[in-house]
């Protein structure tokens, strides 16, 4: 049963009245990209990070200088006494060679040390990436650095001693 040729549907012309350029399609924009999606170098040479590990959150701000460390109002020596730990805090300046070129701002809460620590160089990794995308953001990507480890401690469970800790079983 074809339809006769020539003769238009209500539907039809229904639809011909929407498809004109009063109504662009919600679902195709052909607009050109903005000229403020362009990010623009940052000339202060002052960058900001946030980096989280288990219970532990660190915000960063480092600054071109001599390398000063400042974690709560304490050095890196007294705040991470831990050498495994202030090694783990600087890898991100060895990887891109930096050591010594940055001072290091940082406010430190919640967790305990080894969650700070990884926090801290999450902070420092995304601070880094923010000075310079193209350059130091592939090497930091590379090595770990930017990815959150989503590890967290699992819950308590009823009728378990722990979270997955069972009470003794005996079978008679």
């Amino acid at each position: 049963m074809a339809e006769p040729t020539g003769v238009e549907t209500p539907v039809e012309g229904a639809l011909e009245d929407y498809s004109s350029e009063e109504y662009p399609s919600e679902y195709t924009t052909e607009s050109a990209p903005s000229e403020t999606a362009v990010t623009k170098p940052i000339t202060t040479g002052h960058s900001y990070g946030t980096g989280r590990r288990k219970e532990a959150v660190a915000r960063v701000r480092i600054a071109p200088g001599t390398g000063r460390w400042t974690i709560n109002g304490r050095s890196l020596d007294s705040y991470f006494p831990n050498k495994v730990h202030q090694q783990m805090v600087n890898e991100p300046f060895v990887e891109l060679g930096a050591e010594g070129q940055f001072d290091v701002i940082a406010r430190i809460n919640g967790g305990g040390v080894t969650g700070q620590a990884g926090a801290l160089r999450m902070g420092l990794a995304r601070a880094l990436a923010a000075l310079d995308v193209e350059n130091n953001r592939p090497p930091l990507k590379k090595a770990g650095f930017l990815t959150r480890d989503a590890r967290v401690k699992e819950r308590k469970k009823y009728g378990l001693k722990k979270a997955r800790k069972a009470p003794q079983y005996s079978k008679r």
